[in-house]
């Protein structure tokens, strides 16, 4: 029986009717009704010693045994690795090894024990000598037996899968020319393959592909996009880099990425990559996009959808061919066409992101103490530091139980200080606040108060260092009063409509939104990023501060840049310290 998967209720179910179309496997779910789709199942074949996808073998005619959901082939590189510290080196050499959904692993389709909690009590050091005097002799001879087996077996699937995904592809491209489009390339084995997929689909090799480089890669992602360019000397391929920021400055000045404010993200990644979206398809009316995300890597994007609108830039189309794909069907599609990949695969990480991820698993963190040993060591002494700034009584404690991944807040953080706005209202002026800043007033500060409408610096007194917020049919909305090189600001809410405010209060919050910005900003291009009309421009600074440009003529007042993040600032929101 085919189980299926219900989106809404997050459970599995057996009594859903098959959709009628033989291309799609989904249902619908007798519970309430909405899309639920097929969950997988994983055979084994005891003769052919291979995961299958159908229940019978298509290769000795026999039946095979449910193993598990999904399925990654384990390479003798990370076999190996298994086997040293289970003690037995080379005990699986001849097996077919396999790892299953829940991080567990076969050898001929029998669970063998693991734990990756003890890897904590085992010394990566002792762990690594013995892996590099053992390695040499290590082979792919019987792994490419069963490898070829595997996709033997499995070319019915294979066939299925990515004529489906070609087809799509084929219609989602249908009267857009290959300038209009490109791929987002990570290094990974899931933009690998929908790279290729692309290209194969659309018959041409000149699609644009965009690198993010969050300076944080593997050192085999690197290498992988070296190869990548040699092998594909007629396609573009760009790299989008923030070059002006260090990440171990600014996990001194504002601590290191957590599992809930993973600000690297947006300083490394999410800012530099749309910035150079806008710097490459500026006059473009539609881009599409390909991006190799599926929805089984992770809960979050399972709600994802095949296709979308950018929430972040106009007109750009997202289409992810691949979002229902297993790993299973990503190793069937890389073993079948025998294109490259990222090393960091046979070695045992399931994902190759940035090395130092908060997110990453236990595992992939043993990985990289034994396989990147002097990264390894530099970032846990980096940890260990930040947490003794802290206040942490057991530092390393704290940074070898992960307490460095669920921190919370600027509690502790010099920087964090920045977030607070002090101010009081004027007791004879009505809607008058005075502003105490802790960064002197420059000319960048009028900038962050476009959003609400026009500047003029000429209706005020200059002498004292009066600036008119306009609106569109002249009104006046606001009055600054500061001179430059001081810290104290006054401002006169003229009209409360700023930003789409109601009353008085938001307006007022509104405002704080602004100067939190000028007192925050570390040119983390998060503002930038949620313009969708390419007003808004932040030239970054290495440590601290940034040049904040909004264009006069783009900026359509819709005051989105104002309140998209928590008190007007995305590092606000990673700073956030809890006040008495």
């Amino acid at each position: 029986m085919i189980l299926y998967t219900c989106r809404n209720k997050d459970k599995v179910t057996g009594g859903a009717l098959p959709c009628t179309d033989t291309k799609c496997e989904s249902s619908i779910c007798p519970t309430c009704g909405g899309r639920a789709e097929a969950a997988s199942e994983v055979y084994w074949c005891g003769k052919c010693q291979i995961p299958l996808y159908e229940k019978q073998c298509s290769l000795c005619g026999g039946h095979g045994t449910r193993l598990t959901t999904d399925i990654r082939p384990v390479f003798p590189e990370e076999r190996l690795l298994i086997e040293i510290i289970s003690g037995k080196p080379y005990a699986y050499v001849k097996d077919s090894v396999w790892n299953g959904s829940g991080n567990r692993y076969y050898v001929n389709g029998k669970k063998i024990p693991f734990s990756i909690q003890k890897l904590s009590q085992l010394d990566s050091h002792a762990i690594r000598r013995q892996y590099e005097g053992l390695k040499d002799k290590n082979t792919y001879e019987y792994f490419e037996v069963y490898r070829e087996r595997f996709v033997e077996a499995n070319s019915l699937r294979y066939k299925r899968i990515t004529e489906e995904a070609g087809s799509y592809i084929r219609e989602k491209t249908h009267g857009t020319e290959v300038m209009d489009m490109f791929i987002s390339f990570s290094g990974g084995k899931d933009s690998t393959v929908t790279s290729d997929l692309v290209v194969r689909a659309c018959g041409n090799p000149e699609i644009m592909h965009i690198f993010g480089d969050t300076t944080l890669e593997f050192p085999y992602t690197y290498e992988y996009v070296a190869r990548f360019r040699k092998a594909h000397t007629k396609t573009p391929f760009v790299a989008a880099r923030n070059k002006d920021k260090d990440f171990e400055e600014l996990c001194r000045l504002i601590g290191p990425p957590s599992r809930v404010m993973r600000w690297c993200c947006t300083v490394f990644k999410t800012g530099s990559i749309q910035k150079k979206i806008k710097a490459l398809f500026r006059e473009k009316s539609q881009i599409l996009t390909f991006y190799g995300i599926r929805r089984s890597e992770s809960a979050s994007r399972n709600k994802y959808q095949r296709e979308t609108n950018s929430p972040k830039i106009t007109k750009q189309r997202i289409v992810s061919p691949i979002i229902d794909w297993m790993d299973f069907d990503i190793w069937l599609y890389l073993f079948t066409t025998g294109i490259d990949f990222n090393e960091a695969y046979r070695l045992g990480y399931t994902r190759v992101g940035c090395w130092c991820c908060p997110n990453n698993s236990r595992w992939s963190e043993f990985l990289s103490s034994v396989h990147m040993p002097k990264q390894s060591e530099w970032f846990y002494k980096l940890l260990v530091e930040f947490a003794e700034s802290i206040g942490k009584e057991d530092a390393k404690n704290y940074v070898e139980q992960g307490g460095w991944k669920a921190r919370q807040g600027g509690n502790g953080i010099s920087y964090a200080q920045k977030s607070a706005v002090s101010f009081q209202p004027c007791a004879v002026a009505e809607n008058t606040f005075y502003y105490e800043l802790q960064r002197p007033i420059s000319e960048e500060l009028y900038e962050l108060f476009r959003p609400f409408g026009f500047l003029d610096f000429h209706m005020g007194n200059a002498r004292l260092g009066e600036v008119y917020v306009l609106g569109r049919q002249g009104e006046t909305l606001l009055r600054l009063q500061g001179r430059i090189g001081s810290r104290e600001l006054k401002i006169t809410i003229l009209d409360i409509r700023l930003a789409g405010a109601k009353d008085l209060k938001t307006a007022e919050e509104r405002v704080k939104c602004q100067i939190t910005k000028y007192q925050m900003c570390l040119g983390c291009l998060a503002c930038e990023s949620v313009c969708r009309y390419n007003a808004l421009t932040v030239d970054e600074k290495k440590t601290g501060g940034a040049r904040y440009q909004i264009s006069e003529e783009k900026c359509l007042r819709c005051g989105e840049c104002v309140n998209h993040f928590e008190a007007g600032c995305y590092m606000r929101k990673v700073l956030t310290v809890k006040r008495a």
